[in-house]
């Protein structure tokens, strides 16, 4: 754990490069957030973004969805062309500025919910990529996956060349469906190893044990 007196922000080494945290937290917390984000990435863990097998390519165009302390975006950072991160947490947007700043001629922070509607706070991938394709999409949003899903119908029909993550534990019946919009899409797919059990979450009733994500491979 690391103190930058520049901007008044605590920050990690994570992958080698600096990652910032809110304002707001104290060290202790820091500490045991990022413990628990290793934890979360660990191979064997259910909510794994990526394996040997499943990653993002050089010159990918990568769109991060709930981007929050950009764990993800971090690890990704090298390899993408452009990077599009979505987060309108207001406790992470100052953090992510500082975070991505060596890559902000490459990096586009974007302080928007992701759904299947355009207004004020609110737009869909189809419209915000209309005539651009994206080559990887993460997207962890606290259960609003299948309004995300719902926005980018066509960026899911016309792309030939797309990798996506997406959890799938939020809400009971995710991953089933989930899966069925994918593989109706012609998408590969595969879950996580084991499954997750939050019992903190929303309409929480049996079966209990939930996946945790849902990898999937656009076929050509």
């Amino acid at each position: 754990m690391h103190y930058d007196s520049s901007c008044g922000l605590n920050y990690v080494l994570h992958e080698n490069k600096k990652m910032y945290f809110p304002r707001s937290w104290d060290k202790s917390y820091t500490q045991y957030y990022y413990s628990s984000l290793l934890a979360e990435q660990d191979t064997a863990s259910p909510h794994l973004y990526l394996t040997d097998n499943f990653q993002a390519q050089n010159g990918d165009v990568i769109v991060d969805v709930g981007t929050a302390e950009g764990n993800f975006a971090l690890s990704v950072i090298d390899k993408a062309q452009k990077l599009y991160l979505f987060e309108t947490d207001k406790q992470w947007l100052e953090a992510l500025e500082k975070t991505f700043a060596p890559w902000q001629d490459k990096v586009t922070i974007v302080n928007k919910y992701v759904s299947d509607r355009n207004n004020a706070n609110c737009v869909t991938l189809d419209s915000f990529f209309s005539g651009e394709k994206i080559n990887f999409l993460k997207a962890d949003i606290e259960g609003a996956e299948l309004q995300m899903l719902n926005g980018a119908k066509n960026l899911l029909a016309k792309s030939t060349k797309l990798r996506l993550v997406l959890c799938t534990y939020h809400k009971q019946d995710d991953a089933e469906l989930f899966n069925s919009i994918l593989t109706a899409q012609n998408f590969k797919t595969e879950f996580s190893s084991g499954y997750m059990l939050i019992p903190g979450l929303p309409n929480f009733k049996p079966p209990y044990l939930r996946r945790g994500v849902i990898r999937a491979t656009k076929l050509v």
